[in-house]
Order: C-alpha cells, then sequence, then structure tokens
C-alpha cells in the first residue's frame, strides 16, 4: 500500500532520481556503441567514415544530456520559486515541471534515436567483416532494445501522471474555493478585531455603521429585485407567446397549456401567501423583541413555592402560640380557683375569730382590702394588656396612613378654589336677595 501510494503521489527527489536515471542511460548506450565501432576499425578504411558519424552522435549525445540536466536545474529553480503554501497546488506544479522536463527529454531521446537508426543504416550498409558486423550488429540491436525499453518507462510514467492529474483538478478546485472561504472569515474576523480594539469610537458607532450597510444592502436588493420582476414580466410574456403560437394549431396542447396556467396562478397565490405570512411572522418577532422582558414562568412557581412555605411555618407558628396560650390560660383558671377557694376558706376562719375578738375583726378588714386591691391590680392589668393592643393597632394605622403620599401643594390649591367659590357664591346670593325682596 506504502508502495502504491509512493508510486501514485511521488515526492520530487524521487522524480528527480527518475530523470537522473534515465538520462544516465543513454550516455551509456552511446559508449557502448563507440566501443563497437572503434572495435570493427581494423584496417577498414571505409568504416572509418561510420566511425566518425558515430563520434559525432556521442558528442550529440552527451549534448543532449547536459541540455537536459540544465533545463532540470532552470525548473527546479523556478519550481523553488513558484512553490505555494497550498500543498496540493505546489505538488501539482511540481508535477507539472517534471512532465515538461520529461516530454522535452522524450523529444531529445526521438532525435538521438533518428540519429541511431541513420548510423545503423550506414553501418549495415558498410563492408565489413564477418566476425565484426555480427557483434557491432548485436550491441546495436542491445542498445536500441534498452533505449525502447527506457521510452516505454518513459511514456508509461508520465501517462500515469496525467491520469493522475487528470484526477487532482476537483481537489484543487475544492482546495481554492476552502482557500476562498477561509480569506472571508479571516476578513471578518480582522474587522471585529478593529471594532474591538479601537478606542477612539464608542460600540453604538459601529452598530450605527453596521446598521447603515445592512440598509444600503437591503436597498439594493430590494432594487435588483425589483428589476428582476420586470425582466421576468418580460420574459413570461414572451413565453406565454411562444406557447400561445406554438399551441395555436393543437386543441390538446391549447388543454395543457390553460390547466398549466391554472396551475401558476395557483402557485403565485401560494407563493404570495407565504411572503404575507413570512413579513407577519418577521413583525410579530420584531415586536416582541421589542416588547420587556417579563418574568418568566418558573420564577413564579418558585416565589409561589417560597410563600407556601413561609405561610406553612407561619401557621406552625402560629398553632404552638395559640397552644401555648390555652396552656397559659388554664393555668390562669387554675390559680384564680385555688386562690378563690383559700380566700373563702381564710375569710370563714377569720370570719369566726372576728366574731369572738376584736382583733380579729381587723384582720378580717384588712385581708378584704387585701383581696380587693389585688382584684383591681388584675382588673388594670387586663385592661393596660387592652390599651397597648389598642396602641398597636392605631400606629399602624398611622403609619399605613402615613406611606400613603399626600401632597399639602394640592390640598392648598383646592381649598382655596373652594373659598373663592363659596365668596362668589355668597356674593351672587347677596345681590339675589334685594331683588327677591323688590
Amino acid at each position: 500500500m506504502c508502495c502504491l501510494q509512493q508510486f501514485l503521489y511521488p515526492s520530487e527527489e524521487d522524480l528527480y532520481k527518475l530523470i537522473r536515471f534515465l538520462v544516465e542511460r543513454l550516455p551509456e548506450a552511446s559508449d557502448g556503441k563507440s566501443k563497437v565501432l572503434e572495435d570493427g576499425d581494423y584496417g577498414r578504411k571505409e568504416l572509418r567514415a561510420d566511425t566518425s558519424q558515430s563520434d559525432k552522435v556521442d558528442t550529440g549525445a552527451v549534448f543532449t544530456h547536459q541540455m537536459v540536466e540544465n533545463k532540470f536545474a532552470d525548473l527546479n529553480i523556478m519550481a523553488e520559486e513558484t512553490k505555494s503554501s497550498d500543498p496540493i497546488i505546489s505538488r501539482l506544479s511540481n508535477s507539472c515541471l517534471v512532465r515538461e522536463s520529461m516530454s522535452e527529454a522524450a523529444m531529445d531521446d526521438k532525435t538521438n534515436s533518428g540519429k541511431w537508426e541513420i548510423s545503423n543504416d550506414s553501418l549495415v550498409d558498410a563492408p565489413e567483416g564477418p566476425s565484426g558486423a555480427s557483434g557491432s550488429e548485436a550491441v546495436v540491436q542491445g542498445n536500441n532494445r534498452q533505449v525502447s525499453t527506457s521510452k516505454h518507462e518513459v511514456s508509461s510514467y508520465i501517462q500515469k501522471i496525467c491520469e493522475d492529474e487528470e484526477s487532482r483538478p476537483l481537489e484543487v478546485v475544492s482546495a481554492n474555493s476552502e482557500l476562498e472561504h477561509l480569506q472571508i472569515e479571516l476578513e471578518r474576523l480582522k474587522e471585529v478585531a478593529e471594532i474591538v480594539f479601537d478606542d477612539n469610537h464608542l460600540i453604538e458607532f459601529h452598530l450605527q455603521q453596521l446598521e447603515e450597510q445592512i440598509n444600503s444592502r437591503k436597498l439594493n436588493l430590494l432594487a435588483m429585485k425589483s428589476k428582476w420582476d420586470a425582466e421576468r414580466e418580460l420574459l413570461e410574456k414572451k413565453r406565454r407567446s411562444l406557447q400561445e403560437s406554438l399551441c395555436a394549431s393543437n386543441p390538446e396542447a391549447q388543454e395543457k397549456l390553460q390547466k398549466l396556467r391554472e396551475f401558476e396562478l395557483e402557485k403565485e397565490l401560494i407563493e404570495s401567501e407565504i411572503r404575507r405570512q413570512e413579513e407577519e411572522n418577521s413583525k410579530l418577532s420584531t415586536d416582541l423583541k421589542k416588547q420587556p422582558k417579563q418574568v418568566s414562568r418558573r420564577s413564579y412557581i418558585n416565589r409561589v413555592k417560597e410563600i407556601t412555605k413561609n405561610s406553612r411555618k407561619q401557621d406552625a407558628d402560629i398553632d404552638r402560640i395559640l397552644k401555648e396560650t390555652r396552656e397559659l390560660q388554664l393555668e390562669s383558671n387554675n390559680i384564680r380557683e385555688r386562690l378563690h377557694r383559700t380566700y373563702a376558706v381564710v375569710d370563714e376562719l377569720v370570719l369566726r375569730e372576728a366574731k369572738k375578738d376584736a382583733v380579729g375583726k381587723q384582720v378580717h378588714t384588712i385581708l378584704t382590702s387585701i383581696h380587693e386591691s389585688f382584684g383591681e391590680i388584675s382588673n388594670k392589668i387586663l385592661s393596660t394588656d387592652r390599651l397597648r393592643r389598642e396602641i398597636s393597632e392605631h400606629e399602624k394605622k398611622i403609619a399605613a396612613s402615613a406611606s400613603r403620599s399626600l401632597n399639602f401643594n394640592n390640598l392648598q390649591s383646592d381649598l382655596d378654589v373652594i373659598k373663592r367659590e363659596n365668596s362668589y357664591l355668597e356674593q351672587h346670593l347677596c345681590h339675589k336677595k334685594p331683588i327677591d325682596q323688590e
């Protein structure tokens, strides 16, 4: 899998090695040819002309080798200068440069092969010995096979690169679209950063500018829409006239055209209704945004829960207080009953002793006075408690009345108006009495 990936997507270094290998094969073939010609030149003057031609071919091969190397160096320099940031585009540019260099090498190889064919013909036509001729022909055939195999390899590799390049334009287009999208986003982010870090102007200024831009674009869209509506009406008229002219001779086509127009009218009505509903929806949404934000239902529910919880606590406190007051009331009633019983017993005993002695009478009078004074004290305590409760109620009423806003200036002005009206009525009545008497 890795070898397949390396073959389909070669790197620049691999392409460079392949070109070097293919270019180095040319001088080897030329060297073999020169050796064969030198071996067959012993004692043969007629073959010297052929050997001179082979030397010319050798120099031509070396010259082509140098040209290919120089061209490849120039292409490498151009590739380094025009290398792009995008990896796909850089790979395509490198492959295109390598393709050009390989095509030039193939053209040079074709010219050299033509020269080799000419030299081979001359070598075949030249008179030479049986052993030398057969050896030279074998070497030339081997070299031709090597050159043909190298040509086949180069052509197959170029074909594969072309197929790979045909599949890459879609990737390049997608990469370019993504790059444009990223550039637009980068420009927007730059504008936002400038707005945020601008200390000379407030945010309201930038918001106003954005609103102006939005309004201008809306106006442009409306103008473009009006133009498009006019153009569309003209096109619709032309289309209808053409349809009528085409369907004039065919009644079935006229019926179908009538049905089609009915469908178009229904579609226009539906579209207009949809646009109207969208406009209403947009207006309602803007009105909803303008309205003050109300408290959510959950907050009301939480408040009701808190109120109920507090009311339950208050009910529990009230029940506890009522229970305590009942207990105190029972205790006070028991104490009173006990006091009355003890007083009745003591009063009876003292009254018996008072009948016998004067000191007993004095004790009885003191006891009755103490009992009466304690009764008065209890009554006073009850009355003071009642008065305190009334005082607290009156204080609450006073606080409630004080909390109300009373504008004394308005009251004074109303009082002045009433006084003036009363004086006017008195004067009117005074003038009316003498008239009635007359």
